[in-house]
């Protein structure tokens, strides 16, 4: 073992004894799994942090739960704080639990320590409190940072109002709506006239067939510089609600909302969250939550999100109570967020309903949109009228010949740079907002800002010796680009020589080099090591993954959306846990919660079926129990709507389903898939091996053999023994600061 090796072992023990085990995950630092080696007998007295990890407190509050034998109750106990009394009131959970809510902690660690009046029993845990600003584990805040609050509309229609401080504060607000029949919509509910209450309230039917107000309390606020908002059916008439006093309304379950996007995704607190007010999940009885940092299109940073995720998190059990389960959904951008968050930090989320989905930010989506802009650039300005449209849809793999410039212009999000002239095909720099565009990086500014995914997630992957430009995990050295459509006869090996001669790369400011692209060694072995490149064999191993989509491969003008991406995912549990049992994916649905729509309506029900049997269960691998509980009804499925009437078919989807599913919602591939990379789609930098005749189905003159050699002269992609850095995943709950417990 290295000096550091030790020198990190030492920090994980110092923080074990700190913060206790208790019944929290085991840490992981620096690739260490630790796990107790031999069973502990249950104390008689315990305490534990159930709103968050210990070590990650934010706010000044904790909630705290207590396991007691049966001859202490409530009134037995006694808190302090760093050896102050506290006064604090013990609430009954059942089981000998109680639970306690800890306020005005103060920033930095604080021991508390539980005991019993007749001082035999004892208790302590260490916990760690952080502002309610954040951060906690994403590293420095992000600067400058535009604060949005004045323009963040809450659902009775008012601003938020202006921010109290650089840290983009507002007071949180609760408002009651209810939904207008005469109106039709939300109206704010006068508080004041509850002896009186309108006649217009319009009533839901519950999962139970009772008829409830459609009254929903809405709380907005701030926590880690985002705005956040929970929402649930309460009618106010049936008082205050605290953690242990809950809307008969509520299930006791919690939705954790999304929304997609990317390219304007930096340096702001977003005026908009993924949508609390869902009438179709408030049917059955769902509580959602949802924050502007939880929009991709406002932030695109996964382990930001993350950290918000947890953030927020805190805050609704320190307000309403711990949830049965906590549900991520989200199309898109949401996607990345869920399987991102479900994989690095387990425990916040329990299951994940996707749709229109990705792996993650980092490999497959980027790698494609990269790769996409090299080809148009290529066939349009480099060699063109050399590649019939087939000839460039078989290089590109698309399933759409308009992908190939939709996706070039998704690789906005990789371009610093901003032109009023250039062609939508190759723009960058999108800011979003006129306040940050003013300062926006060019050559002429060159300390301005930089608006692209590696640069808003630079704690990760690092600065560029001597600048103020991130670390990129981007490579296409060594791709052989057509080489499937080559060998499938779709190109001749004169086109296939010049496309890889000519293609080039990018350099940092992506403009198109001559020369191939390579990735930063650190930003690639980060990429991997912190999960920015999803893994799938952490938290995911046990998380109830449904994954839906809308069929979008054959949009006439393109369409990022591709389904071989939800396989690339699949493909990545599979490597990682030897099966995907836990996945399920549904195709061509009807995605909504009316009599018209149901299908999303389904989903979430099957979800419930899935994860109260998970609870239910009394095995303590929850990776054995998430796959025993499945529903036998939810298996891999599609819709055939060619008919009158659409028909659900069930039947294993694969990548290359040639069942009926595959026949109706075929999937294709991206360039790299036609290049030869493996369908999961997470290598940075392939290994290099020299060229083999026996790669190629079409024969080369010795002329055009020795050219290729030229042109790789430091061989090409050996993708079958996977990333070039070879570092592994390094475990969950990860921090960049200023957390260090597990910090990278």
């Amino acid at each position: 073992m290295t000096s550091n090796s030790y020198r990190f072992l030492g920090l994980f023990l110092v923080m074990v004894s700190l913060y206790g085990c208790s019944t929290e995950e085991p840490v992981s630092t620096s690739g260490m799994v630790v796990q107790d080696s031999l069973p502990v007998e249950p104390a008689a007295l315990s305490i534990t942090s159930v709103s968050t990890k210990p070590w990650l407190v934010t706010g000044g509050d904790v909630m705290l739960e207590v396991q007691a034998s049966a001859q202490f109750t409530a009134t037995d106990f006694q808190l302090s704080h760093n050896g102050q009394l506290l006064d604090a009131q013990f609430n009954a959970v059942g089981n000998g639990r109680y639970q306690v809510l800890v306020t005005q902690l103060p920033e930095g660690d604080s021991e508390i320590e539980l005991t019993v009046e007749n001082g035999i029993e004892s208790a302590s845990l260490m916990v760690t409190n952080y502002p309610i600003s954040g951060p906690i584990i994403s590293g420095p805040h992000e600067q400058p940072f535009q604060c949005e609050t004045e323009n963040f509309e809450m659902v009775n229609g008012e601003a938020l109002g202006l921010a109290q401080d650089a840290n983009c504060f507002a007071p949180t607000r609760v408002v009651y709506v209810y939904w207008s029949n005469d109106g039709q919509g939300y109206v704010e509910l006068d508080l004041s006239a509850s002896a009186d209450w309108p006649e217009d309230i319009d009533t839901l039917q519950s999962a139970s067939g009772a008829e409830i107000p459609f009254i929903v309390r809405v709380e907005t606020g701030t926590v880690n510089r985002a705005v956040y908002e929970i929402a649930m059916l309460h009618d106010p008439r049936d008082g205050a609600l605290d953690p242990w006093t809950r809307s008969p309304y509520w299930n006791g379950k919690l939705v954790y909302t999304h929304g997609g996007g990317c390219r304007a995704g930096w340096h702001r607190q977003g005026d908009r969250s993924g949508g609390v007010m869902r009438p179709g999940l408030f049917v059955q009885g769902y509580a959602t939550v949802s924050s502007t940092l939880n929009v991709f299109g406002q932030n695109c940073n996964d382990l930001l999100a993350s950290e918000t995720h947890i953030m927020v998190k805190e805050r609704f059990i320190e307000h309403y109570g711990v949830p049965e389960y906590t549900i991520a959904t989200g199309a898109s951008g949401g996607s990345y967020q869920s399987h991102q968050t479900a994989d690095n930090y387990p425990g916040v989320f329990d299951g994940i309903i996707v749709a229109a989905s990705f792996p993650d930010v980092t490999s497959a989506t980027i790698f494609t949109v990269a790769d996409a802009r090299l080809l148009h650039h290529y066939f349009n300005t480099i060699n063109p009228d050399a590649f019939s449209e087939a000839q460039q849809q078989a290089v590109a793999g698309f399933g759409s010949f308009g992908s190939i410039a939709n996706l070039s212009r998704g690789a906005a999000r990789l371009d610093p740079l901003f032109s009023e002239e250039a062609t939508p095909e190759s723009q960058g720099g999108e800011l979003g907002l006129p306040e940050l565009e003013v300062n926006r990086y060019s050559p002429d500014n060159p300390t301005g800002l930089r608006a692209t995914v590696y640069d808003h997630t630079v704690n990760v992957y690092g600065h560029l010796d001597g600048s103020q430009i991130a670390l990129r995990p981007l490579d296409n050295v060594g791709v052989q680009y057509g080489l499937a459509a080559l060998n499938e006869g779709s190109i001749d090996t004169e086109q296939f020589i010049a496309l890889n001669r000519d293609i080039g790369g990018f350099d940092r400011d992506m403009n198109h080099v001559p020369e191939r692209h390579r990735a930063d060694s650190l930003a690639r072995r980060r990429a991997i090591e912190s999960g920015r490149i999803l893994h799938g064999g952490a938290g995911l191993a046990s998380t109830p993954v449904i994954d839906y989509r809308s069929y979008t491969d054959h949009a006439e003008n393109g369409d990022i959306h591709m389904i071989v991406h939800q396989f690339s995912t699949r493909q990545r549990l599979r490597t990682a846990n030897g099966h995907a049992d836990n996945h399920v994916m549904r195709v061509g649905g009807r995605w909504g919660f009316s009599d018209d729509a149901p299908d999303l309506a389904g989903l979430f029900l099957a979800m419930d079926d899935w994860l109260t049997g998970i609870n239910a269960d009394a095995d303590v691998d929850r990776a054995v129990s998430v796959v025993r509980n499945k529903p036998q009804t939810l298996n891999d499925a599609c819709w055939d709507n060619t008919g009158e009437e659409r028909v659900l078919i069930e039947e294993p989807l694969t990548y290359t389903s040639s069942g009926r599913c595959g026949e109706l919602y075929p999937a294709y591939s991206t360039p790299r898939h036609v290049a030869g990379a493996p369908l999961a789609n997470d290598i940075v930098s392939c290994r290099l091996r020299a060229l083999n005749p026996a790669d190629y189905t079409v024969t080369f003159t010795p002329e055009q053999f020795l050219e290729l050699r030229q042109i790789f002269s430091s061989g090409v992609c050996d993708w079958s023994v996977g990333d070039a850095s070879g570092t592994p995943y390094q475990g969950t709950w990860q921090s960049f600061g200023p957390s260090p417990v597990n910090r990278m």
